[in-house]
């Protein structure tokens, strides 16, 4: 799903206003008491949305009584909410899972899978790691209580592994471990088989929340504080309203942006088969939707990409770019790419090159393929040694540095507004993010998060860039700058 594709956290006790559950939410717990105390410790593998799985998986659990904890060796209950996208995330699981093979460290504890590990797994996960009691997928996350109930009250293993449901996994406590930008998922599941992703079979069929539905939660989410609103989906531009008002992508985007209170939207991953020109009019003519978009294209020439099962060419593919190059906003680009994929030639390779060159990424997150459980690709041949993909993977990864590097530089004299997201107290340093998702750090203190600022770009890494608070009023002078600056670029 592009931005930090292989995070690892665990999900420690909320702290701090905004934290966690609201007050509201707050009051409703313990209703049901099924927990009655018991502690969990859940730690997320994977993109934005495992992490509100996450998210959603905590609140509902401690609304039946369940507390967490923010180390496993406190929990009763320890949980892993895994992604299985690439081989080595995958492995990442397993690992964990080895420290309670040993020893007495898992003795006594319920240990449960979830996620995309679990449901491609299934129920041989029992024999490959026996200290685990429980594997639940992620359409079935709504029977996570159940389940927990089952093993608590005698049974050895249970299982939650459907993928019939046309059900969105929506919670009524949500357990939210930023205290300003909130994620919100719209669609669940991918109908897409792209020959390299086991996301459908992971997953399960598309399923599409109500726009209604989503603009109340939204209004929930502007009273309880929060302001960045991420929408979120594995192709969050193949959403369709299943109410009967039956707007578009673009139109949600735009109603959801013009909620009271909300200050910035995001929403990822787009698939360039559903990315449409009025995505980008939404874009341009509503300021509180972000100037990024993340729109991976895996590989740069046509016949791979045929090859991935993809649905577009090269060509197709560029005339998408081309539309959001044309906005009246300079739009950040963001990308992902899979090289080494099976019969990739080096002149497919080059011709990925060629497109990072003509296209101009602001940023892209680049991975050597590796074979996935049940897609198209096993009925391939991997003809690219590990070697090979290693290597092309350095190429690319260096090229794109540069790009960076010198797209970052026409940005030093531009005054960016920042939200900021962390404090580093060794250097005394405000961590923030701009609209355009670039990292922009500048002095500050830690009362600074969560606030936005206004801040001047003094100088500029391939991933970062460095800058000072300004005072003032730099309104439409400051934005035609930094508009005339993108366009030369």
């Amino acid at each position: 799903m592009g931005n930090d594709l292989i995070q690892i956290g665990s999900m420690p006790p909320p702290q701090g206003a905004g934290a966690g559950v609201s007050a509201a939410q707050d009051m409703a717990l313990g209703a049901e008491t099924v927990g009655d105390g018991r502690t969990f410790y859940l730690e997320t593998f994977g993109c934005q949305m495992n992490v509100h799985d996450s998210e959603k998986v905590a609140g509902m659990l401690m609304a039946r009584g369940y507390r967490p904890v923010d180390s496993h060796q406190n929990a009763d209950i320890i949980l892993y909410n895994t992604c299985s996208i690439r081989e080595k995330a995958a492995q990442k699981v397993f690992s964990r899972l080895g420290t309670f093979g040993k020893g007495r460290t898992g003795e006594g504890k319920i240990i449960g899978v979830l996620g995309c590990v679990a449901q491609q797994e299934g129920e041989r996960f029992f024999e490959r790691a026996p200290q685990v009691s429980l594997v639940c997928g992620s359409a079935s996350y709504s029977k996570l209580p159940d389940l927990l109930a089952q093993l608590e009250s005698g049974e050895r293993r249970v299982s939650g592994l459907g993928l019939d449901t046309e059900d969105c996994f929506e919670t009524e406590l949500t357990r939210r471990d930023n205290r300003y930008r909130a994620y919100l998922t719209i669609i669940e599941g991918c109908d897409q088989r792209c020959a390299f992703c086991v996301v459908p079979m992971t997953r399960g069929p598309e399923r599409s929340r109500s726009g209604a539905g989503i603009l109340a939660e939204c209004g929930r989410l502007v009273d309880e504080g929060y302001t960045e609103i991420q929408l979120l989906g594995q192709i969050v531009n193949a959403w369709q309203d299943p109410s009967p008002t039956r707007w578009s992508f673009a139109e949600l985007v735009a109603r959801v942006s013009e909620v009271a209170g909300v200050r910035r939207v995001r929403f990822t991953t787009s698939h360039p088969r559903y990315f449409t020109p009025e995505i980008v009019q939404a874009v341009d003519s509503h300021p509180a939707l972000c100037d990024q978009i993340h729109l991976p294209v895996q590989a740069g020439s046509t016949e791979l990409l045929s090859r991935m099962r993809r649905g577009y060419s090269r060509d197709e593919y560029l005339e998408k770019i081309n539309c959001i190059r044309k906005a009246q906003r300079a739009i950040s680009l963001s990308t992902d790419i899979i090289v080494g994929f099976c019969g990739e030639s080096e002149k497919d390779f080059e011709q990925t090159l060629s497109l990072l060159a003509q296209v101009g990424y602001d940023q892209v997150f680049s991975f050597k393929f590796s074979l996935r459980p049940d897609t198209a690709a096993l009925g391939f041949s991997d003809t690219v040694s590990e070697e090979e993909k290693g290597r092309r993977l350095a190429v690319l990864q260096e090229l794109q540095r540069q790009n960076q590097l010198q797209r970052n530089q026409v940005l030093v004299g531009q005054v960016l507004e920042v939200l900021v997201e962390g404090f580093r107290p060794r250097l005394g340093q405000a961590v923030g993010r701009t609209t355009s998702n670039r990292v922009l750090n500048f002095p500050g203190e830690p009362a600074d998060i969560g606030c936005y600022f206004p801040v001047q770009v003094t100088s500029a890494g391939p991933n970062s860039l460095i800058g000072k608070r300004v005072t003032g009023d730099h309104g439409a002078a400051a934005q035609a700058e930094r508009r005339a600056a993108w366009k030369s670029r």
